[in-house]
């Protein structure tokens, strides 16, 4: 069971599409990750912004609920393609490491020619953020919003 609830927090750096929703924030993102539901762009554009908005309130904390946000996303995909939902693979959630920086975002600091991130940081940050830090440093992820996000959360 997860500890703290996950508020329903959008980030600076994700201001030029919140209003819309034309694109899946992090917070969603990390609500996906966590119920294993597998959504693709084309469909989260089909969902009208009212279920949009849903998704990014509802809550995703408990097992319960998070069972409750899988069984909501899988009904709107069923909905509106007629077939259900792909499932996520076992997600790495380095983001919950406190032991460590995970390697993808110092080398994505390292690129963008970023100060290094100290543990101290990284154990200071709220779990949201070490989400999306991890979430914009993986490969096929654009990061342009990296250093946008690292400024937003005071790393610099």
């Amino acid at each position: 069971m997860k500890t703290a609830p996950v508020l329903p927090v959008f980030f600076a750096f994700e201001t030029d599409f919140v209003t819309t929703l034309r694109c899946v924030p992090m917070v969603v993102r990390y609500k996906l990750d966590s119920c294993g539901v597998k959504l693709k762009l084309h469909e989260w554009a089909k969902f009208s912004l009212s279920d949009k908005e849903k998704m990014a309130y509802l809550p995703c904390s408990t097992v319960k609920e998070t069972n409750q946000y899988r069984h909501f996303v899988i009904h709107l995909v069923w909905q509106h393609f007629g077939y259900e939902a792909g499932s996520l693979p076992s997600v790495n959630d380095s983001w919950n490491d406190m032991d460590q920086i995970p390697n993808e975002v110092q080398q994505k600091a390292a690129e963008w020619e970023c100060p290094v991130i100290s543990l101290r940081t990284w154990t200071g940050l709220e779990m949201l953020q070490r989400f999306a830090l991890v979430k914009l440093s993986r490969s096929g992820h654009e990061g342009r919003n990296f250093p946008v996000a690292l400024r937003e959360f005071g790393i610099y």
